[in-house]
C-alpha cells in the first residue's frame, strides 16, 4: 500500500471516530451542535502539550485528551442544554469561535504559528510512527469507539435518546430524564472528539489553530448527513467519503466550504436521512426524474 492511500486511510479512521461521536448528539439525541471540531482540537492540544511539556507516553497522553475535552463538553453541556434548536446552534458556534480564539492567542498553544515536534505514539517500548502501525492504531481506536457506540445505540439508553429525539415531552412523560440524558451523551461525544484529537495531533506531529475551525466543524456535520444521521453505518460511509472528495478537491481549495455547504442543503433536501439513514445503501435519490 502506498503512503498516500496509508495517510488516507489514517485520516479517514480519525474522521470515523469524529463523525460518529458527533452522530451521538445529532443523530441520536436531535440536538444541533455546529461547533464540534472544538472538543477535536481540546483533545489535539491537551494530547500535544501533555506529551511535550511533561512527557507523558502516549496512552496517558489520550486518556488526558479524552478527560480534558470530555470536561469541556459537561461544563458546556450543563448550562447550555436546556437550549433548544437555533439558540443550542448558536450556542455551540459561539463556543466552537471562543475555543479557536483561544488557539491563535494564548501562548501555551503556540498562537498561529502552533505546536511542532509532536512526538509520535510509543506504546511498551514500540515506536507506532511507522504508518503501517499507526494505521493499526487508528483501527483500533475505531474498533473500540464503534463497539462502544454500537453497544450504547442498542440499550435502554439508546432508546432513551431516541425517544428525547424524536418527542421530548413524550420523553419526560414518560420518566425519562431527558436534561441528563443530553448531557451525558454531549459529554461522551467531546470526549470520543477528543480521542480523535489525539490521534491526529501525534499522527501529524504538528497542529495549529486552522484545523480545528469552523470548516471542521462543517466538514463533521456533513460526514454525518451524508451518511445517515442516527445510523453508525452512515456515519462510517460519510467520514471515508468526504476523506477521499477534499483530496479529489485540492485545487479547489478556497471553494471548499462552499461545496461542502451546497451538499449539506442538497442532502437536506433530497435525502434528510443520508445514504444509510435506514440502516441499508439506497440510491433511490438518483433515481428521480
Amino acid at each position: 500500500m502506498s503512503a498516500y492511500f496509508l495517510h488516507l486511510a489514517i485520516l479517514g479512521g480519525i474522521y470515523i471516530i469524529l463523525a460518529v461521536s458527533l452522530n451521538l448528539i445529532v443523530g441520536y439525541a436531535g440536538q444541533v451542535s455546529l461547533g464540534h471540531a472544538a472538543f477535536y482540537g481540546i483533545g489535539a492540544y491537551a494530547s500535544a502539550l501533555t506529551a511535550l511539556l511533561w512527557q507523558f507516553p502516549f496512552p496517558l497522553a489520550a486518556l488526558s485528551a479524552v478527560l480534558v475535552s470530555g470536561g469541556c463538553g459537561l461544563a458546556l453541556g450543563l448550562p447550555t442544554l436546556r437550549l433548544k434548536e437555533d439558540y443550542l446552534a448558536i450556542v455551540t458556534l459561539g463556543f466552537g469561535v471562543i475555543v479557536d480564539m483561544v488557539f491563535l492567542n494564548l501562548e501555551l498553544t503556540g498562537g498561529p504559528d502552533g505546536l511542532p515536534g509532536i512526538p509520535p505514539p510509543r506504546i511498551l517500548g514500540m515506536s507506532f510512527r511507522p504508518p503501517v502501525l499507526y494505521l493499526l492504531l487508528t483501527l483500533l481506536a475505531v474498533v473500540l469507539t464503534l463497539t462502544l457506540t454500537h453497544r450504547l445505540v442498542h440499550s435502554y439508553h439508546g432508546r432513551a435518546l431516541r425517544a428525547i429525539r424524536d418527542h421530548e415531552v413524550t420523553a419526560k412523560v414518560m420518566g425519562i430524564n431527558t436534561p441528563a440524558y443530553k448531557v451525558a451523551i454531549f459529554t461522551l461525544a467531546a470526549a470520543l472528539a477528543g480521542l480523535a484529537g489525539s490521534l491526529y495531533a501525534h499522527y501529524i506531529t504538528f497542529i495549529n489553530p486552522e484545523s480545528f475551525g469552523l470548516h471542521t466543524s462543517i466538514l463533521a456535520l456533513c460526514m454525518v448527513v451524508l451518511g445517515g444521521m442516527g445510523s453508525l453505518p452512515g456515519a462510517v460511509v460519510g467520514a471515508l467519503a468526504l476523506t477521499v472528495l477534499p483530496e479529489m478537491l485540492r485545487q479547489f481549495k478556497a471553494y471548499q466550504d462552499l461545496i461542502y455547504g451546497g451538499l449539506l442543503v442538497a442532502l437536506l433536501i433530497w435525502r434528510p436521512e443520508g445514504l444509510l439513514g435506514r440502516g441499508k445503501l439506497s440510491l433511490k435519490f438518483l433515481q428521480r426524474q
